[in-house]
């Protein structure tokens, strides 16, 4: 329990940003730096091993709520989480450079994207997420990973990753020298990084949602989900700027649909969640923002900078009102 008042719960959330921040980054750093010696593509990078790295704050956050009783801030971080990629943190990239995305994203990657978000509003259609429901939830997550590492790598060369970079060349995320045993002990100290943040994190919030008679709904959709995505932001708007659009968009598509099965779904086997009937209007939200994105993308396969400012516009908006 985070003892204290307003200012202290506040102060332990900043600091649990960061290092939830921090943590992310070294994870991603590591698994970026390993996969590429791998040979990935930079989209299937950024659908998995980005991804993964990048929503572990996510992950501790709803594992550690859902194993405390707290429903609703596990959720509703997973749900607020995606509404803030797609909405603010591809708004905000799309605000600086419009971005275009390859036909096989649209094709293949969009329509993972819209599926699992329908699957987790079918999920979560009775407030109830049982055992059962979250391992079909993590089977699903773990089918679509298995399929991107083992399709054709000259089908992801031709159709996904050229489109992506700028006259095909693309650059890592990062380019410092790797050592092998230096990774192991980035990826470890990462990982303990996010789990100690996220803990706190979730603490912090229900206590300060409790204090200021505002909803843990509202807070785990909002403050948490804010704080969670705080890696994702950052690395992709590191990937904008240099030009690796592949892990830029493939990191916002791949945490979604992450976070939608894989950590819902194992945060449900863990300790069945229970949800607040204020589940629907934020799935029938994301399910909008969503489809929107997905739309954008289809009719002039570029994500325009005013599309990225409306997207953006409408994050805003939907915390003044959630806060209200």
């Amino acid at each position: 329990m985070v003892s204290g008042g307003p200012v202290v719960q506040i102060g332990v959330i900043v600091l649990s940003v960061l290092g939830l921040w921090v943590g992310a980054r070294l994870l991603v750093d590591a698994a970026v730096r390993s996969a590429r010696r791998f040979g990935l593509s930079e989209l299937t990078i950024g659908l998995t091993i980005v991804a993964v790295g990048t929503s572990t704050p996510e992950l501790a956050v709803a594992v550690d709520a859902a194993r405390k009783g707290l429903g609703d801030i596990a959720v509703a971080n997973v749900l607020g989480s995606n509404i803030y990629n797609l909405a603010f943190v591809l708004g905000v990239i799309a605000l600086l450079r419009a971005v275009p995305v390859a036909d096989s994203v649209l094709r293949r990657e969009g329509v993972v994207l819209l599926a699992s978000t329908l699957v987790g509003g079918l999920v979560l259609f009775d407030s109830h997420l049982s055992r059962l429901e979250g391992v079909l939830l993590v089977g699903l997550f773990v089918a679509y990973t298995a399929f991107l590492l083992t399709r054709d790598q000259s089908e992801v060369t031709g159709s996904a990753e050229r489109p992506l970079g700028d006259g095909g060349v693309t650059r890592p995320v990062t380019e410092r020298v790797s050592v092998p045993g230096r990774d192991v002990v980035f990826l470890v100290a990462g990982l303990a990084l996010v789990l100690v943040s996220g803990d706190y994190m979730v603490l912090a919030a229900s206590a300060l949602a409790r204090g200021a008679g505002i909803s843990e709904w509202v807070i785990g959709g909002t403050i948490v989900a804010a704080g969670t995505s705080t890696p994702e932001f950052a690395v992709s708007l590191v990937a904008i700027r240099q030009r690796s659009l592949g892990v830029s968009v493939g990191n916002v598509v791949g945490s979604n649909v992450l976070n939608i099965t894989g950590i819902m779904g194992l945060a449900a086997v863990i300790q069945p969640i229970a949800v607040s009937g204020s589940v629907f209007s934020t799935l029938a939200w994301l399910v909008v923002v969503v489809g929107l994105v997905v739309a954008a993308l289809w009719t002039e396969r570029v994500l325009s900078r005013v599309e990225g400012a409306v997207f953006t516009a409408s994050e805003l908006a939907r915390w003044v009102v959630g806060m209200l």
